[in-house]
């Protein structure tokens, strides 16, 4: 693949996310959490539309959801960093479900390159359940409302995470944009009868 068709509307959705995080971290750092909370929502809806504008325009490719892959971990991890600053004393109270979170961006990739030599793109309803539940739950949080919300959220993170981690482990080689488990396990059956 050249680079001009490295250039598509999906990777450049994606690739705002890499703008964003030293952003983010940036007004967090100067405790700007209004601008933080603008740049995080913009964030967030990119991360969104770049799998539905891979899909509308048939720009699906395995360096699309290896960037994606990238930029979700990297904005998980500045998030992390970035709440930090902003609301030490939330995160201190939360730490068990901050360390989940963390835990369930690192893990995974952590095992795919164990085992593959390379990040893993799966991209399974899991994760793009427990990324709308923790990117929703994040708003919330921050804005005054309940924590339990968050702790939910984490939750689904590290399920998600296990969920990632048990296809790395059926599987022989790294394949993108897996459904869940489930299908793997079930392509598994089917090619064997």
């Amino acid at each position: 693949m050249n680079s001009a068709s490295k250039l598509t509307l999906p990777n450049l959705l994606t690739g705002f996310r890499f703008v964003a995080a030293p952003l983010l971290l940036w007004s967090a750092w100067h405790g700007h959490a209004i601008a933080f909370m603008v740049l995080l929502a913009m964030a967030f809806l990119t991360d969104l539309l770049d799998g539905m504008a891979a899909r509308l325009t048939d720009q699906v490719s395995e360096f699309g959801a290896t960037l994606d892959s990238w930029a979700d971990v990297i904005t998980y991890l500045t998030i992390a960093q970035s709440c930090w600053w902003l609301w030490p004393d939330i995160v201190k109270g939360e730490l068990f479900y901050v360390v989940l979170v963390v835990a369930s961006c690192l893990l995974p990739a952590a095992a795919g390159i164990y085992k593959f030599g390379c990040f893993t793109s799966y991209h399974t309803w899991g994760v793009k359940i427990a990324a709308a539940t923790m990117g929703s739950s994040l708003f919330i949080m921050f804005l005054g409302g309940p924590i339990w919300t968050f702790q939910i959220a984490a939750v689904l993170c590290m399920i998600a995470a296990i969920e990632e981690m048990l296809i790395t482990w059926h599987l022989h080689k790294p394949k993108s944009n897996l459904r869940s488990v489930w299908h793997v396990l079930k392509g598994f059956k089917e090619h064997d009868q």
